[in-house]
């Protein structure tokens, strides 16, 4: 889709100051070491600045701080944060290409008992099972399968390829991204006598609140019994396996490849780096920071806490250790200096020792 946007209507989205033509116009987005005429470009990093002075960005938002150190061709749009600026544009741009997205394409399947809302689009070979109840603006694309007795909120969007599993809950403004599976059964299993197991029936769902954001190939289990739990605002990143009865917490995030054990209970605005485990029945405290390729085997109770290791353990105190773990050698190299010198010392002692004339006692 083509954009075509000024640098007065930028201005006014993200609430910046322009120096330079406000009528100057921009149809896409580069970055802005290879940007070119007619698109957008922005700096955050310090480190990119020299870009700014050759860019052939058309616009550049920039930090409001900023002072610059030669002209700029480029018109200039100063905000307090040009990340969080830049943001909003993709996510508006984002916004102007789904809302043209409408209609249901065909071979798809509807239930004649499913409902859907207005300005709903459905992708072709779709499936939306029995009693399913779809809302407004919805963006359901090709090959996604919703199963009976599933509810999608309003302004969510399923890409291709996503499964959601009968009974569960989608909230509204969601994001799930391709392959992602939503309500598979949990591991549960019971062992035997004989050493086979026997499965469990997992009879929960899952619930997805406001505003998630879940990337491509994660999933998420359904409850053994009642609900697997994500709650309103966490990002998911890809490849991530939230099992049965878990608990994600408002705000938190997790990066790829990471994986939450069954009834694990992680609380709000944690951070969870990639490729970390988190055994289950446990619980993480509000704000509690994770580092990558942790493994976190006992609850986390103090709120703002950071871990890292495996097991995972307290972050400072980690750093402490690899610091003393980098020093061995030369700690050894001291400690084998201060023996050798020990040794010579007592040698001396001895020596003077049996030159010292003997006092004889004769009381």
């Amino acid at each position: 889709m083509k954009m075509t946007i000024t640098a007065n209507q930028i201005a006014v989205l993200i609430n910046g100051k322009i120096e330079g033509s406000p009528n100057t116009s921009v149809g896409s987005f580069g970055r802005i070491e290879e940007a070119q005429n007619g698109q957008l470009a922005f700096l955050a990093n310090p480190k990119y600045e020299d870009f700014l002075y050759s860019t052939h960005a058309s616009i550049v938002i920039i930090s409001e701080k900023l002072e610059l150190k030669q002209a700029v061709e480029a018109t200039l749009i100063r905000v307090s944060d040009p990340y969080s600026g830049f943001a909003i544009l993709l996510n508006y741009y984002q916004q102007l290409k789904t809302q043209q997205l409408h209609g249901v394409q065909e071979p798809s399947y509807i239930s004649a008992s499913a409902t859907k809302g207005e300005n709903v689009f459905i992708g072709a070979f779709a499936y939306i099972g029995d009693e399913s109840k779809i809302g407004n603006n919805v963006k359901i694309f090709p090959g996604v399968y919703i199963g009976n007795n599933v509810s999608i909120g309003d302004n969510t969007i399923l890409h291709p390829g996503v499964k959601v599993y009968q009974d569960c809950l989608i909230g509204k403004d969601v994001t799930i991204h391709g392959g992602s599976v939503i309500g598979g059964d949990g591991f549960g299993f019971a062992p035997q006598p004989d050493g086979s197991f026997k499965k469990v029936p997992q009879i929960g769902n899952v619930i997805i609140e406001d505003n998630v954001e879940i990337g491509s190939n994660a999933t998420i289990d359904r409850a053994t019994i009642g609900s697997t739990v994500i709650k309103t605002g966490a990002k998911l990143d890809n490849l991530i396996q939230i099992a049965h009865n878990v608990e994600v917490g408002n705000n938190t995030v997790i990066a790829a490849q990471s994986g939450v054990s069954g009834s694990t209970k992680i609380g709000n605005n944690v951070m969870i780096g990639g490729q970390a485990g988190v055994v289950g029945h446990i619980q993480i405290a509000d704000g509690s920071k994770i580092n990558a390729q942790s493994g976190v085997s006992k609850s986390i109770k103090v709120p703002k806490s950071a871990v890292t290791g495996s097991p995972a353990y307290d972050y400072t105190s980690a750093l402490r250790s690899q610091a003393l773990t980098r020093n061995l050698p030369d700690m050894e190299k001291r400690i084998t200096e201060l023996e050798n010198k020990l040794k010579l010392l007592l040698e001396e002692t001895a020596a003077i020792s049996k030159n010292i004339p003997q006092i004889v006692d004769i009381q």
